[in-house]
Protein backbone atom coordinates (compact mmCIF):
# COMPACT_ATOMS: atom_id res chain seq x y z
CA UNK A 1 0.00 0.00 0.00
CA UNK A 2 1.21 3.50 -0.82
CA UNK A 3 2.48 5.52 2.06
CA UNK A 4 -0.23 7.60 3.66
CA UNK A 5 -3.15 5.75 2.00
CA UNK A 6 -5.56 3.85 4.20
CA UNK A 7 -8.45 1.68 3.11
CA UNK A 8 -7.23 1.34 -0.47
CA UNK A 9 -5.11 -1.83 -0.55
CA UNK A 10 -6.89 -3.30 -3.54
CA UNK A 11 -5.85 -0.30 -5.58
CA UNK A 12 -2.32 -1.64 -5.62
CA UNK A 13 -3.30 -4.91 -7.30
CA UNK A 14 -5.86 -4.05 -9.93
CA UNK A 15 -6.76 -1.13 -12.14
CA UNK A 16 -10.54 -1.48 -11.81
CA UNK A 17 -10.89 0.11 -8.33
CA UNK A 18 -8.50 2.88 -9.37
CA UNK A 19 -10.64 3.67 -12.41
CA UNK A 20 -13.65 3.77 -10.10
CA UNK A 21 -11.92 6.28 -7.82
CA UNK A 22 -10.93 8.34 -10.86
CA UNK A 23 -14.54 8.36 -12.09
CA UNK A 24 -15.82 9.52 -8.69
CA UNK A 25 -13.28 12.31 -8.33
CA UNK A 26 -13.71 13.47 -11.91
CA UNK A 27 -17.42 14.08 -11.23
CA UNK A 28 -16.39 16.98 -9.00
CA UNK A 29 -14.05 18.40 -11.63
CA UNK A 30 -16.80 18.00 -14.23
CA UNK A 31 -19.30 19.99 -12.17
CA UNK A 32 -16.89 22.80 -11.40
CA UNK A 33 -15.54 23.07 -14.95
CA UNK A 34 -18.96 22.82 -16.56
CA UNK A 35 -20.46 25.52 -14.35
CA UNK A 36 -17.85 27.99 -15.58
CA UNK A 37 -19.41 27.84 -19.07
CA UNK A 38 -22.95 26.47 -18.74
CA UNK A 39 -24.38 29.83 -17.64
CA UNK A 40 -22.97 31.64 -20.69
CA UNK A 41 -25.91 30.64 -22.90
CA UNK A 42 -28.36 31.81 -20.23
CA UNK A 43 -27.21 35.44 -20.20
CA UNK A 44 -30.13 36.66 -22.32
CA UNK A 45 -32.60 34.65 -20.24
CA UNK A 46 -31.25 36.10 -16.99
CA UNK A 47 -31.32 39.63 -18.44
CA UNK A 48 -35.02 39.21 -19.15
CA UNK A 49 -35.81 37.41 -15.87
CA UNK A 50 -34.18 40.02 -13.63
CA UNK A 51 -34.81 43.03 -15.91
CA UNK A 52 -31.09 43.83 -15.81
CA UNK A 53 -28.40 44.90 -18.26
CA UNK A 54 -25.99 42.50 -19.93
CA UNK A 55 -23.10 44.15 -18.05
CA UNK A 56 -24.81 43.40 -14.72
CA UNK A 57 -25.58 39.79 -15.62
CA UNK A 58 -21.99 39.24 -16.80
CA UNK A 59 -21.05 39.44 -13.11
CA UNK A 60 -22.80 36.09 -12.65
CA UNK A 61 -19.99 34.53 -14.68
CA UNK A 62 -17.22 36.86 -13.47
CA UNK A 63 -18.01 36.34 -9.78
CA UNK A 64 -17.74 32.55 -10.18
CA UNK A 65 -14.38 32.85 -11.92
CA UNK A 66 -13.04 35.31 -9.33
CA UNK A 67 -14.05 32.99 -6.49
CA UNK A 68 -12.31 30.05 -8.17
CA UNK A 69 -8.96 31.79 -8.61
CA UNK A 70 -9.20 33.21 -5.08
CA UNK A 71 -9.64 29.86 -3.33
CA UNK A 72 -7.60 27.61 -5.62
CA UNK A 73 -4.17 28.60 -4.20
CA UNK A 74 -5.39 27.51 -0.76
CA UNK A 75 -6.25 23.98 -1.89
CA UNK A 76 -2.72 22.69 -1.30
CA UNK A 77 -2.57 23.89 2.30
CA UNK A 78 -6.10 22.66 3.05
CA UNK A 79 -5.35 19.18 1.69
CA UNK A 80 -2.06 19.03 3.61
CA UNK A 81 -3.74 20.18 6.81
CA UNK A 82 -7.07 18.31 6.75
CA UNK A 83 -6.53 15.50 4.24
CA UNK A 84 -7.47 15.24 0.58
CA UNK A 85 -10.74 13.32 0.87
CA UNK A 86 -12.14 15.49 3.67
CA UNK A 87 -11.26 18.67 1.76
CA UNK A 88 -12.82 17.28 -1.43
CA UNK A 89 -16.06 16.23 0.28
CA UNK A 90 -16.36 19.62 1.98
CA UNK A 91 -15.79 21.37 -1.35
CA UNK A 92 -18.59 19.35 -2.98
CA UNK A 93 -20.94 20.22 -0.12
CA UNK A 94 -20.15 23.96 -0.42
CA UNK A 95 -20.57 23.78 -4.20
CA UNK A 96 -24.00 22.10 -3.87
CA UNK A 97 -25.11 24.61 -1.24
CA UNK A 98 -24.12 27.41 -3.61
CA UNK A 99 -25.97 25.73 -6.48
CA UNK A 100 -29.23 25.52 -4.50
CA UNK A 101 -28.84 29.13 -3.38
CA UNK A 102 -28.29 30.28 -6.98
CA UNK A 103 -31.47 28.49 -8.06
CA UNK A 104 -33.57 30.45 -5.54
CA UNK A 105 -31.86 33.82 -6.08
CA UNK A 106 -34.33 36.72 -6.12
CA UNK A 107 -32.14 39.45 -7.61
CA UNK A 108 -28.91 39.99 -9.52
CA UNK A 109 -26.89 40.91 -6.36
CA UNK A 110 -28.13 37.78 -4.56
CA UNK A 111 -27.28 35.61 -7.56
CA UNK A 112 -23.78 37.08 -7.76
CA UNK A 113 -23.19 36.46 -4.02
CA UNK A 114 -24.37 32.86 -4.31
CA UNK A 115 -22.16 32.33 -7.36
CA UNK A 116 -19.21 33.37 -5.20
CA UNK A 117 -20.19 30.70 -2.66
CA UNK A 118 -20.49 28.17 -5.47
CA UNK A 119 -17.09 29.18 -6.84
CA UNK A 120 -15.41 28.78 -3.45
CA UNK A 121 -16.39 25.11 -3.53
CA UNK A 122 -15.79 24.66 -7.24
CA UNK A 123 -12.30 26.14 -7.09
CA UNK A 124 -11.15 23.44 -4.66
CA UNK A 125 -12.51 20.47 -6.61
CA UNK A 126 -10.10 20.14 -9.60
CA UNK A 127 -6.77 20.55 -7.73
CA UNK A 128 -7.87 18.54 -4.68
CA UNK A 129 -9.30 15.75 -6.82
CA UNK A 130 -6.17 15.54 -9.00
CA UNK A 131 -3.82 15.54 -6.02
CA UNK A 132 -5.86 12.88 -4.25
CA UNK A 133 -5.93 10.71 -7.37
CA UNK A 134 -2.16 11.11 -7.83
CA UNK A 135 -1.53 9.99 -4.24
CA UNK A 136 -3.84 6.98 -4.57
CA UNK A 137 -2.50 5.91 -7.98
CA UNK A 138 1.19 6.33 -7.22
CA UNK A 139 3.81 7.49 -9.73
CA UNK A 140 3.88 4.18 -11.62
CA UNK A 141 0.24 4.42 -12.75
CA UNK A 142 -0.54 8.11 -12.73
CA UNK A 143 0.27 8.50 -16.45
CA UNK A 144 -2.53 6.33 -17.76
CA UNK A 145 -5.13 7.42 -15.25
CA UNK A 146 -4.41 11.15 -15.65
CA UNK A 147 -4.79 10.80 -19.44
CA UNK A 148 -8.42 9.87 -18.85
CA UNK A 149 -9.36 12.49 -16.23
CA UNK A 150 -7.48 15.36 -17.90
CA UNK A 151 -9.95 15.33 -20.78
CA UNK A 152 -12.68 16.80 -18.52
CA UNK A 153 -11.38 20.41 -18.48
CA UNK A 154 -11.10 20.20 -22.28
CA UNK A 155 -14.74 19.12 -22.61
CA UNK A 156 -16.26 21.80 -20.39
CA UNK A 157 -16.02 24.75 -22.81
CA UNK A 158 -17.57 22.50 -25.49
CA UNK A 159 -20.29 20.80 -23.44
CA UNK A 160 -21.21 23.84 -21.32
CA UNK A 161 -23.06 25.81 -24.01
CA UNK A 162 -24.59 22.62 -25.43
CA UNK A 163 -25.95 21.42 -22.09
CA UNK A 164 -27.01 24.94 -21.10
CA UNK A 165 -28.91 25.39 -24.36
CA UNK A 166 -30.58 22.01 -23.92
CA UNK A 167 -31.71 22.83 -20.37
CA UNK A 168 -33.15 26.22 -21.34
CA UNK A 169 -35.06 24.66 -24.23
CA UNK A 170 -37.10 22.48 -21.84
CA UNK A 171 -36.85 24.08 -18.38
CA UNK A 172 -36.58 27.37 -16.49
CA UNK A 173 -33.23 29.08 -15.71
CA UNK A 174 -32.88 27.70 -12.12
CA UNK A 175 -32.16 24.29 -13.63
CA UNK A 176 -28.86 25.64 -14.91
CA UNK A 177 -27.80 25.30 -11.25
CA UNK A 178 -30.09 22.52 -9.99
CA UNK A 179 -28.63 20.11 -12.55
CA UNK A 180 -25.56 19.91 -10.26
CA UNK A 181 -27.49 18.49 -7.30
CA UNK A 182 -27.95 14.83 -8.39
CA UNK A 183 -24.38 14.68 -9.74
CA UNK A 184 -22.91 16.10 -6.56
CA UNK A 185 -24.94 13.90 -4.21
CA UNK A 186 -23.97 10.75 -6.12
CA UNK A 187 -20.32 11.84 -6.07
CA UNK A 188 -20.38 12.42 -2.29
CA UNK A 189 -21.98 9.04 -1.52
CA UNK A 190 -19.57 7.16 -3.80
CA UNK A 191 -16.54 9.07 -2.48
CA UNK A 192 -17.47 8.34 1.14
CA UNK A 193 -17.72 4.65 0.28
CA UNK A 194 -14.92 4.02 -2.21
CA UNK A 195 -12.30 6.80 -2.17
CA UNK A 196 -9.43 5.88 0.19
CA UNK A 197 -8.44 8.14 3.04
CA UNK A 198 -5.13 9.85 2.32
CA UNK A 199 -3.42 10.96 5.50
CA UNK A 200 -2.57 14.69 5.75
CA UNK A 201 1.08 15.31 4.95
CA UNK A 202 1.60 18.04 7.53
CA UNK A 203 -1.06 18.88 10.11
CA UNK A 204 1.25 21.39 11.77
CA UNK A 205 1.92 23.47 8.62
CA UNK A 206 1.21 27.12 9.53
CA UNK A 207 -1.12 29.11 7.33
CA UNK A 208 0.71 31.66 5.18
CA UNK A 209 -1.15 34.79 6.24
CA UNK A 210 1.05 37.21 4.27
CA UNK A 211 0.74 35.05 1.17
CA UNK A 212 -3.03 34.89 1.61
CA UNK A 213 -3.14 38.70 1.67
CA UNK A 214 -1.18 38.91 -1.60
CA UNK A 215 -1.88 35.91 -3.85
CA UNK A 216 -5.67 35.31 -3.78
CA UNK A 217 -6.59 39.04 -3.93
CA UNK A 218 -3.89 39.61 -6.55
CA UNK A 219 -5.26 36.83 -8.73
CA UNK A 220 -8.82 38.07 -8.26
CA UNK A 221 -7.85 41.62 -9.25
CA UNK A 222 -5.83 40.32 -12.22
CA UNK A 223 -8.70 38.17 -13.51
CA UNK A 224 -11.11 41.07 -12.95
CA UNK A 225 -8.82 43.28 -15.03
CA UNK A 226 -8.65 40.66 -17.79
CA UNK A 227 -12.44 40.29 -17.76
CA UNK A 228 -12.95 44.06 -17.80
CA UNK A 229 -10.49 44.32 -20.68
CA UNK A 230 -12.38 41.63 -22.59
CA UNK A 231 -15.67 43.50 -22.01
CA UNK A 232 -14.36 46.89 -23.16
CA UNK A 233 -17.06 48.38 -25.32
CA UNK A 234 -19.78 46.23 -23.71
CA UNK A 235 -19.84 47.70 -20.23
CA UNK A 236 -16.16 47.30 -19.43
CA UNK A 237 -13.90 50.30 -18.87
CA UNK A 238 -10.41 50.36 -20.37
CA UNK A 239 -8.92 52.60 -17.66
CA UNK A 240 -10.33 50.41 -14.88
CA UNK A 241 -8.97 47.32 -16.62
CA UNK A 242 -5.45 48.76 -16.88
CA UNK A 243 -5.41 49.83 -13.22
CA UNK A 244 -6.68 46.41 -12.12
CA UNK A 245 -4.07 44.62 -14.25
CA UNK A 246 -1.28 46.78 -12.82
CA UNK A 247 -2.42 46.22 -9.22
CA UNK A 248 -2.90 42.49 -9.80
CA UNK A 249 0.54 42.03 -11.37
CA UNK A 250 2.14 44.09 -8.58
CA UNK A 251 0.56 41.92 -5.88
CA UNK A 252 1.63 38.73 -7.67
CA UNK A 253 5.21 39.97 -7.98
CA UNK A 254 5.19 40.81 -4.27
CA UNK A 255 3.92 37.31 -3.51
CA UNK A 256 6.67 35.80 -5.69
CA UNK A 257 9.32 37.66 -3.70
CA UNK A 258 7.68 36.57 -0.47
CA UNK A 259 7.46 32.95 -1.63
CA UNK A 260 11.15 32.79 -2.57
CA UNK A 261 12.33 34.40 0.67
CA UNK A 262 10.03 32.66 3.13
CA UNK A 263 11.53 29.83 5.15
CA UNK A 264 8.10 28.36 5.79
CA UNK A 265 5.95 26.87 3.01
CA UNK A 266 4.21 29.67 1.12
CA UNK A 267 0.53 29.48 0.20
CA UNK A 268 1.65 28.49 -3.31
CA UNK A 269 5.13 27.01 -3.57
CA UNK A 270 6.75 29.30 -6.15
CA UNK A 271 10.00 27.36 -5.85
CA UNK A 272 8.31 24.56 -7.80
CA UNK A 273 8.49 26.75 -10.92
CA UNK A 274 12.28 26.84 -10.68
CA UNK A 275 12.53 23.05 -10.71
CA UNK A 276 12.61 21.42 -14.13
CA UNK A 277 10.45 20.22 -15.70
CA UNK A 278 7.70 21.78 -13.55
CA UNK A 279 8.24 25.35 -14.79
CA UNK A 280 8.18 24.35 -18.46
CA UNK A 281 5.16 22.09 -17.99
CA UNK A 282 3.15 24.71 -16.10
CA UNK A 283 3.93 27.48 -18.61
CA UNK A 284 3.09 25.22 -21.55
CA UNK A 285 -0.27 24.41 -19.91
CA UNK A 286 -0.95 28.14 -19.47
CA UNK A 287 -0.34 28.86 -23.15
CA UNK A 288 -2.40 25.86 -24.29
CA UNK A 289 -5.29 26.88 -22.01
CA UNK A 290 -5.15 30.37 -23.52
CA UNK A 291 -5.41 28.83 -27.00
CA UNK A 292 -8.21 26.37 -26.17
CA UNK A 293 -10.41 28.74 -24.14
CA UNK A 294 -9.68 31.62 -26.50
CA UNK A 295 -10.90 29.56 -29.45
CA UNK A 296 -14.00 28.46 -27.55
CA UNK A 297 -14.68 32.16 -26.91
CA UNK A 298 -14.30 33.13 -30.56
CA UNK A 299 -16.10 30.29 -32.32
CA UNK A 300 -19.51 30.44 -30.58
CA UNK A 301 -19.56 34.21 -31.15
CA UNK A 302 -18.74 33.77 -34.83
CA UNK A 303 -21.26 30.99 -35.38
CA UNK A 304 -24.04 33.02 -33.76
CA UNK A 305 -23.11 36.55 -34.88
CA UNK A 306 -21.51 35.69 -38.23
CA UNK A 307 -23.68 32.78 -39.33
CA UNK A 308 -26.87 33.37 -37.37
CA UNK A 309 -26.92 30.00 -35.59
CA UNK A 310 -28.77 29.48 -32.33
CA UNK A 311 -26.93 28.61 -29.12
CA UNK A 312 -27.99 24.96 -29.52
CA UNK A 313 -26.86 24.80 -33.17
CA UNK A 314 -23.52 26.44 -32.33
CA UNK A 315 -22.96 24.05 -29.45
CA UNK A 316 -23.74 21.07 -31.68
CA UNK A 317 -21.21 22.22 -34.28
CA UNK A 318 -18.57 22.57 -31.55
CA UNK A 319 -19.14 19.02 -30.27
CA UNK A 320 -16.46 17.40 -32.52
CA UNK A 321 -13.76 19.03 -30.39
CA UNK A 322 -15.07 17.09 -27.39
CA UNK A 323 -15.14 13.90 -29.45
CA UNK A 324 -11.55 14.51 -30.53
CA UNK A 325 -10.48 15.09 -26.93
CA UNK A 326 -12.09 11.82 -25.85
CA UNK A 327 -10.43 9.87 -28.69
CA UNK A 328 -7.10 11.54 -27.94
CA UNK A 329 -7.39 10.58 -24.27
CA UNK A 330 -7.85 6.92 -25.19
CA UNK A 331 -4.85 7.03 -27.52
CA UNK A 332 -2.54 8.78 -25.08
CA UNK A 333 -3.49 6.37 -22.28
CA UNK A 334 -1.97 3.56 -24.36
CA UNK A 335 1.18 5.31 -25.55
CA UNK A 336 2.05 7.67 -22.69
CA UNK A 337 4.75 5.34 -21.37
CA UNK A 338 6.30 4.70 -24.80
CA UNK A 339 7.09 8.22 -25.99
CA UNK A 340 8.95 11.09 -24.40
CA UNK A 341 6.77 13.87 -22.92
CA UNK A 342 8.26 16.43 -25.29
CA UNK A 343 7.37 14.28 -28.32
CA UNK A 344 3.75 13.89 -27.25
CA UNK A 345 3.28 17.53 -26.27
CA UNK A 346 4.85 18.95 -29.44
CA UNK A 347 2.76 16.54 -31.53
CA UNK A 348 -0.35 17.77 -29.74
CA UNK A 349 0.58 21.38 -30.35
CA UNK A 350 1.19 20.64 -34.02
CA UNK A 351 -2.30 19.12 -34.26
CA UNK A 352 -3.83 22.18 -32.59
CA UNK A 353 -2.00 24.43 -35.04
CA UNK A 354 -3.14 22.32 -38.01
CA UNK A 355 -6.71 22.44 -36.72
CA UNK A 356 -6.49 26.21 -36.27
CA UNK A 357 -5.22 27.09 -39.76
CA UNK A 358 -8.61 26.57 -41.49
CA UNK A 359 -10.21 29.13 -39.16
CA UNK A 360 -7.96 31.83 -40.60
CA UNK A 361 -9.97 31.31 -43.80
CA UNK A 362 -13.46 31.59 -42.30
CA UNK A 363 -15.20 33.20 -45.28
CA UNK A 364 -14.67 30.00 -47.31
CA UNK A 365 -15.17 27.47 -44.51
CA UNK A 366 -18.02 24.95 -44.57
CA UNK A 367 -19.52 23.17 -41.56
CA UNK A 368 -17.78 19.91 -42.49
CA UNK A 369 -14.34 21.55 -42.48
CA UNK A 370 -15.10 23.22 -39.15
CA UNK A 371 -16.08 19.87 -37.64
CA UNK A 372 -12.92 18.12 -38.88
CA UNK A 373 -10.69 20.99 -37.73
CA UNK A 374 -12.23 20.90 -34.26
CA UNK A 375 -11.83 17.11 -34.13
CA UNK A 376 -8.11 17.52 -34.84
CA UNK A 377 -7.78 20.31 -32.25
CA UNK A 378 -9.49 18.14 -29.64
CA UNK A 379 -7.08 15.26 -30.24
CA UNK A 380 -4.14 17.62 -30.01
CA UNK A 381 -5.34 19.05 -26.69
CA UNK A 382 -5.54 15.55 -25.19
CA UNK A 383 -1.93 14.88 -26.17
CA UNK A 384 -0.75 17.88 -24.15
CA UNK A 385 -2.52 17.86 -20.80
CA UNK A 386 -1.88 14.26 -19.76
CA UNK A 387 1.86 14.05 -20.55
CA UNK A 388 2.65 17.38 -18.86
CA UNK A 389 0.74 16.49 -15.71
CA UNK A 390 2.15 12.97 -15.73
CA UNK A 391 5.74 14.18 -15.83
CA UNK A 392 5.02 16.47 -12.87
CA UNK A 393 3.12 13.99 -10.71
CA UNK A 394 5.51 11.11 -11.40
CA UNK A 395 8.56 13.12 -10.31
CA UNK A 396 7.26 15.25 -7.49
CA UNK A 397 7.54 14.14 -3.87
CA UNK A 398 4.32 12.80 -2.36
CA UNK A 399 4.29 15.64 0.18
CA UNK A 400 4.30 18.20 -2.67
CA UNK A 401 1.49 16.64 -4.72
CA UNK A 402 -1.34 18.82 -3.39
CA UNK A 403 0.60 22.06 -3.85
CA UNK A 404 1.77 21.05 -7.34
CA UNK A 405 -1.82 20.28 -8.34
CA UNK A 406 -2.93 23.66 -7.01
CA UNK A 407 -0.30 25.43 -9.12
CA UNK A 408 -1.08 23.49 -12.32
CA UNK A 409 -4.82 24.08 -12.09
CA UNK A 410 -4.25 27.74 -11.29
CA UNK A 411 -2.16 28.14 -14.44
CA UNK A 412 -4.96 26.49 -16.42
CA UNK A 413 -7.62 28.95 -15.23
CA UNK A 414 -5.40 32.04 -15.50
CA UNK A 415 -4.30 30.94 -18.97
CA UNK A 416 -7.92 30.59 -20.06
CA UNK A 417 -8.75 34.06 -18.74
CA UNK A 418 -5.67 35.55 -20.37
CA UNK A 419 -6.38 33.99 -23.76
CA UNK A 420 -10.02 35.07 -23.71
CA UNK A 421 -9.15 38.65 -22.74
CA UNK A 422 -6.40 39.06 -25.35
CA UNK A 423 -8.55 37.67 -28.17
CA UNK A 424 -11.55 39.75 -27.08
CA UNK A 425 -9.48 42.93 -27.31
CA UNK A 426 -8.09 41.90 -30.71
CA UNK A 427 -11.61 41.17 -31.94
CA UNK A 428 -12.94 44.50 -30.70
CA UNK A 429 -10.08 46.33 -32.40
CA UNK A 430 -10.64 44.55 -35.72
CA UNK A 431 -14.41 45.01 -35.65
CA UNK A 432 -13.99 48.75 -35.09
CA UNK A 433 -11.50 49.08 -37.97
CA UNK A 434 -12.81 50.54 -41.22
CA UNK A 435 -13.43 48.21 -44.12
CA UNK A 436 -13.31 44.99 -42.08
CA UNK A 437 -16.40 42.77 -42.12
CA UNK A 438 -17.38 40.48 -39.26
CA UNK A 439 -16.07 37.27 -40.82
CA UNK A 440 -12.69 38.75 -41.70
CA UNK A 441 -12.35 40.18 -38.19
CA UNK A 442 -12.85 36.75 -36.64
CA UNK A 443 -10.51 35.11 -39.15
CA UNK A 444 -7.73 37.54 -38.25
CA UNK A 445 -8.06 36.64 -34.56
CA UNK A 446 -7.14 33.03 -35.27
CA UNK A 447 -3.66 34.10 -36.37
CA UNK A 448 -3.24 35.15 -32.74
CA UNK A 449 -4.36 31.67 -31.67
CA UNK A 450 -1.58 30.26 -33.84
CA UNK A 451 0.82 32.62 -32.11
CA UNK A 452 -0.23 31.20 -28.72
CA UNK A 453 0.59 27.72 -30.07
CA UNK A 454 4.09 28.91 -30.96
CA UNK A 455 4.59 30.37 -27.47
CA UNK A 456 3.49 27.09 -25.90
CA UNK A 457 5.84 25.11 -28.16
CA UNK A 458 8.81 27.28 -27.14
CA UNK A 459 8.26 26.18 -23.54
CA UNK A 460 7.43 22.59 -24.43
CA UNK A 461 10.85 22.01 -26.03
CA UNK A 462 12.26 22.18 -22.48
CA UNK A 463 10.35 19.05 -21.44
CA UNK A 464 12.28 15.77 -21.11
CA UNK A 465 13.43 14.23 -24.40
CA UNK A 466 13.55 10.67 -23.15
CA UNK A 467 11.12 8.19 -21.69
CA UNK A 468 11.90 7.76 -18.01
CA UNK A 469 10.34 5.22 -15.72
CA UNK A 470 8.45 6.65 -12.77
CA UNK A 471 10.18 6.48 -9.42
CA UNK A 472 8.86 4.07 -6.82
CA UNK A 473 6.32 5.46 -4.36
Amino acid sequence: MSSGVRGGGTLERTGAPLLGVAFILVLGTFMASLDATIVAVGIDTLVEEFDASVADIQWVTTAYLLAIVTVMPMSGWLADRFGGRRTWLTAVAVFLLGSVACAVAWSVPSLVVFRVLQGLGGGLLPPTGQALLARVAGPERIGRIISVVSVVPLLSPVLGPLIGGSILSVAEWPWLFLVNIPIGLVAMVLAWRYVPVVAPTDRSAPFDVRGAMLLPPGLAVLVFGLTELADTGQGGTFDVAIVALAVGVGMLVAFGVHGMRSRRPALLDVRLFTRPPFGAAATALLAVAASVFGTMFLLPLFLQAGRGLSAWEAGLLLAPQGVGAAVGALVVSRIIGQFAPRTLVLTGMALIAIGTVPFTQLPDLGDGVIAVALLVRGMGSALIGAPTMNIVYSRIEATQTARASSALNLMHYVGGSLGTAVLAVVLQTRLSAEGVDVTSAFAGCFWWVLGLCVVAALWAVRLPRRVERARSS
